[in-house]
């Protein structure tokens, strides 16, 4: 097919809040070896988007300065070296940026297929989510059948997917979040127990009912880092992927060395490309076979269209969000 030269974009006129974001053209880029063009169909909205566009998350070298990491869409054009994809062929991708476009070129081997049953706009919510929980909580989390997981925010859309990966993993699954009926959502999707943060103590709970946790996900830091280590349990493996109450926090690490715990977190944006690679590989091996049998499904809370990215940035910064917010690019 004949590609345009110039595509419509969001790009960013003023660093800060939403509506600094603007649409503008960019010419379409071309797929170097190992990539594939995508026509974007739709694009994710995601945190590290929101840090982006305030400045405080500035694109790696050589990406696209761009906004978005996951897509759904067509491939329209494959660059040497590639094999496994071919134009036509409907898929999703996390990339580098560039996704709040018309057209984006991404490494083949960040590339999965559309599953059954599920639309674009829904396989648009896959990427981003599921490389984070799926390489953050299983790979190198160790979360196994029998366990306790205790995650934060459930009804975000890092909680719920990991809420429905870790029951098709065979975990028990406690989420913390609030009001009502954000923890019917966690429920729903096969949640063993809700906390609603805002009247219970979760620590209190957890170790009540479940004698503490054996993986912690965690979004809120501040003051949230001391109580998860206390609702740890021996040998727990705590993550942090977000500080929604800060990151600087006075903590007594004595519970750390005494509990055996393991206290660590991660950006996927600074992996490695083999290192993406394998989580991709990873997660069409293990994950995609579930997705496709209805083990896991989609949580979408709204579809705008891309020149409503500023009122996207908005809703999910308000934190009242269910599940995950879509650009739609391209009917």
């Amino acid at each position: 097919m004949t590609l345009p030269k110039s595509m419509t974009v969001i790009d960013i006129a003023d660093f800060g809040p939403p509506e600094g974001l603007c649409i503008a053209e960019r010419p379409v880029p071309l797929p170097a070896e190992g990539e594939v063009l995508l026509k974007v169909s739709h694009a994710g909205v995601n945190g590290p988007d929101l840090m982006q566009r305030k400045g405080l998350y500035p694109a790696p070298k050589g990406a696209s300065d761009l906004l978005g990491l996951e897509i759904s869409g067509t491939i329209v054009a494959v660059g040497d070296g590639v094999s496994g994809w071919s134009v036509g062929d409907a898929v999703c991708a996390l990339t580098n940026g560039g996704g709040y476009a018309e057209y984006c070129a991404v490494d083949h081997q960040h590339v999965l297929p559309v599953p059954s049953g599920w639309s674009l706009a829904e396989a648009a919510t896959l990427p981003e989510t599921f490389f984070t929980i799926w390489s953050n909580v299983f790979m190198y989390g160790g979360l196994s059948a029998g366990q306790v997981y205790l995650v934060h925010g459930g009804a975000g859309g890092l909680g719920t997917t990991s809420i429905q990966l870790a029951k098709a993993m065979g975990a028990t699954v406690v989420a913390v979040d609030g009001p009502a009926d954000r923890l019917q959502i966690c429920k729903d999707l096969g949640a063993d127990t809700v906390i609603d943060y805002t009247t219970d103590d979760f620590v209190g709970v957890i170790r009540d009912q479940h004698k503490g946790a054996d993986v912690i996900l965690d979004i809120v830091g501040g003051d949230n880092i001391a109580k998860n280590i206390k609702a740890a349990k021996l040998d727990c493996r705590i993550i942090q992927l977000a500080f929604a109450k800060g990151s600087r926090v006075e903590i007594d690490l004595m519970a750390v060395m005494l509990k055996r715990l393991v206290y660590t977190g991660s950006t996927l944006r600074s992996r490695s490309a083999k290192n993406k690679a394998e989580i991709a590989a990873s997660l069409r091996e293990s994950v995609w076979p579930m997705i496709e049998a209805g083990k896991i499904k989609p949580v979408v809370n709204q579809t705008l269209p891309l020149s409503e990215a500023a009122a996207a940035h908005t809703m999910m910064e308000s934190a009242g969000h269910i599940g995950k917010i879509v650009l739609e690019v391209s009917a």
